[in-house]
């Protein structure tokens, strides 16, 4: 048994989405389909994000398992000979039998176009979202920068997200012009739902004149999606492609105007311990930071997380926070080196 991985780029226009269910034909039934004929055994696969109804993919990620006998680079190529013209393979291989796509630490890069002139041009009308009014792109691009980084974003999220957890980071977003094409281009560690068609959304009311671009910054902290733009069309919207993490960063520093934390990773791989240092967090975010960060240091391989809380009693001993027990509070000796970076001079182990 093997396990492939494929890289699917499909045309979303007539399909239900990534995701098998009972109201329509999807890409993941498709594939299904297919694999399971060409290799003569029942084919499942796992999609790393499950794109609605109408969104388009350059690069969407995929495994699944196999006994075939056929090379897993091979797959692509007989694969794309009983798929539709609407979805094609580009690539296909082997990966370890733990490769989940949505597991790992990844980089996700969307698209969303805006076709912004008097009128629609008809080759466009499947990828773009037409909309006749003026844009000002320069603010819009003003009213993007406020959501880099890592935010809540509950306020550009769907009412109908499946997570909890509504924070996420943007690493890249860049907003380009050609012709009368607007482009935004977004890379973060992950989306809610429909959160990029609601960014979208949000951006045109900032070119329209309807928000300044500075409300963005006030919709993203007031954590209300009735604040933010309604979500734009599914067929602006392309994934571009999904990047896996191929080695733990040794340092995050990551600071925004509700928390300020740094984690030490670089034990990891040999100690299978990581730091965290928080230096700022409100009471209302300070659980759920704490679980996030601990869940997340665990997935990446650390046996024990050892938290630094700068205002040192909201760690105490024995208690729990979530999921996870403490074993005793104690101030870690910690110190930045020549570059700016921290390091921990002592061990304590206080979660465990």
């Amino acid at each position: 048994m093997k396990r492939v991985k494929l890289v699917v780029a499909y045309d979303g226009t007539n399909y239900c989405g990534w995701q098998v269910q009972s109201n329509g034909l999807t890409i993941e039934e498709v594939l299904n389909k297919r694999l399971s004929e060409l290799l003569q055994e029942p084919i499942t696969v796992i999609g790393a994000s499950r794109t609605d109804s109408g969104v388009h993919a350059l690069g969407n990620v995929a495994v699944f398992d196999t006994d075939t006998r056929i090379p897993p680079d091979k797959i692509s190529f007989a694969l794309n000979q009983r798929l539709p013209e609407d979805i094609v393979i580009q690539q296909s291989g082997e990966v370890s039998p733990d490769f989940h796509p949505r597991k790992c630490n990844s980089r996700k890069t969307y698209e969303y176009r805006i076709l912004n002139r008097a009128f629609q041009i008809p080759s466009q009308r499947f990828t773009s979202y037409f909309y006749f009014t003026p844009l000002d792109f320069e603010k819009m691009n003003q009213g993007a920068r406020y959501l880099l980084g890592e935010h809540d974003f509950k306020s550009f999220s769907s009412s109908k997200t499946q997570y909890q957890d509504t924070v996420r980071t943007i690493y890249e977003l860049e907003l380009k012009k050609e012709g009368d094409m607007i482009i935004l281009r977004i890379t973060g560690d992950g989306f809610l739902y429909n959160m990029v068609r609601i960014i979208a959304g949000t951006l045109i009311k900032v070119g329209r004149g309807i928000f300044s671009p500075d409300h963005v910054e006030e919709i993203l902290l007031s954590r209300n999606r009735k604040l933010a733009g309604a979500k734009a069309p599914a067929r602006g919207l392309t994934l571009i492609d999904i990047q896996y993490e191929q080695k733990l960063e040794d340092y995050i520093t990551v600071t925004n105007k509700n928390w300020e934390y740094q984690v030490i990773q670089k034990e990891i791989p040999e100690k299978k311990k990581a730091y965290v240092i928080i230096n700022k967090c409100g009471p209302e975010d300070f659980e759920p930071l704490v679980i996030r960060l601990a869940k997340k240091e665990i997935r990446n391989g650390a046996i024990e997380v050892i938290f630094c809380d700068k205002e040192k009693e909201r760690f105490k001993n024995g208690g729990k926070i979530g999921p996870y027990k403490f074993a005793y509070s104690h101030d870690l000796e910690i110190r930045k080196d020549a570059n700016s970076k921290w390091y921990v001079t002592k061990d304590y182990f206080p979660l465990v």
